[in-house]
């Protein structure tokens, strides 16, 4: 793969290349999604189900689909962290902005399911600021 980025979980055991060619990047702040990261939000990047080379650990992907929901993840089953996964109806492989140890060459392009954030979102957003833990 030309003009490649790498992307790992958090305890390395994971880890991939995908073609620096995306379609969309989003930030879902649906209540799913809110569920299936723990966090405010998704950070997902789309791309074509075949830009992915798995480097190692592929066997250690647990992979989740709703029984009655369009809603999937895959997740590394030693340290849980998000890995890239194809979507449900096998169109797109979506990319956790966050496992890319390479910065991308896009930015987010919209704010989906905005209605739902969570409802502490912009004030943290305006809290105060550290470069480490805060004690």
């Amino acid at each position: 793969m030309e003009n490649v980025l790498r992307g790992q979980c958090f305890c390395g055991q994971v880890k991939y290349e995908v073609e620096n060619n995306f379609k969309d990047f989003y930030l879902c702040h649906c209540k799913q999604c809110q569920r299936l990261t723990g966090s405010a939000f998704a950070s997902n990047i789309i791309t074509d189900p075949d830009n992915i080379k798995w480097l190692e650990g592929r066997e250690k992907i647990t992979e989740y689909e709703h029984p009655s929901r369009v809603f999937s993840k895959s997740f590394c089953s030693s340290c849980g962290s998000g890995v890239p996964y194809i979507n449900k109806s096998g169109d797109a492989l979506v990319v956790p902005a966050g496992s890319l140890t390479d910065d991308p060459n896009i930015m987010p392009k919209a704010n989906i399911f905005s209605t739902e954030k969570a409802c502490w979102l912009n004030e943290g957003l305006q809290a105060e600021a550290f470069d480490r833990f805060a004690s």
